[in-house]
């Protein structure tokens, strides 16, 4: 596959995907694995994996397409347990880039934050170390759905 690589993590939350970024050890595999346990009890619709700690990325008719890496598709790291096989999607539009640890969280965040990954424009949401990226995912997730 051509496309490149980043290490990342991402999973598929309803019809979009987040893409998880931070250095090692900040919780990328960990909150993957939250929001498919919220899944697993109803209180989000869907999510499943896509990839762990390697991502294929695409750029496709204005859109970020992210994919697993071949080695890895389908595994998910839980800490102290280790590489655990799960179901997964081959492939999944992303609809918003997290960055775990970011040096730039702020409280107060400017309410249009946004990157570009592989020339597509995508929604950031930046989380500070410490601070508890799953229930600020979900609400950023779900108030991004009823604007």
């Amino acid at each position: 596959m051509s496309s490149p690589t980043i290490h990342g993590t991402a999973v598929l939350v309803g019809a979009r995907a987040a893409l998880i970024r931070g250095p090692s050890g900040a919780g990328k595999s960990q909150l993957a694995f939250a929001l498919i346990q919220l899944a697993s009890t109803g209180a989000l619709p869907f999510a499943r994996l896509v990839g762990d700690d390697r991502v294929h990325i695409e750029a496709a008719h204005g859109r970020l397409l992210v994919r697993p890496a071949a080695a890895l598709a389908g595994t998910l790291e839980i800490r102290g347990l280790g590489l655990r096989r799960l179901p997964y999607e081959p492939v999944a539009m992303v609809g918003v880039l997290v960055d775990l640890e970011a040096a730039e969280a702020r409280r107060f965040p400017e309410p249009t934050t946004a990157a570009a990954l592989a020339g597509v424009s995508l929604p950031r949401l930046c989380v500070a170390p410490g601070t508890d990226a799953v229930g600020m995912l979900i609400a950023a997730l779900r108030t991004a759905e009823s604007a």
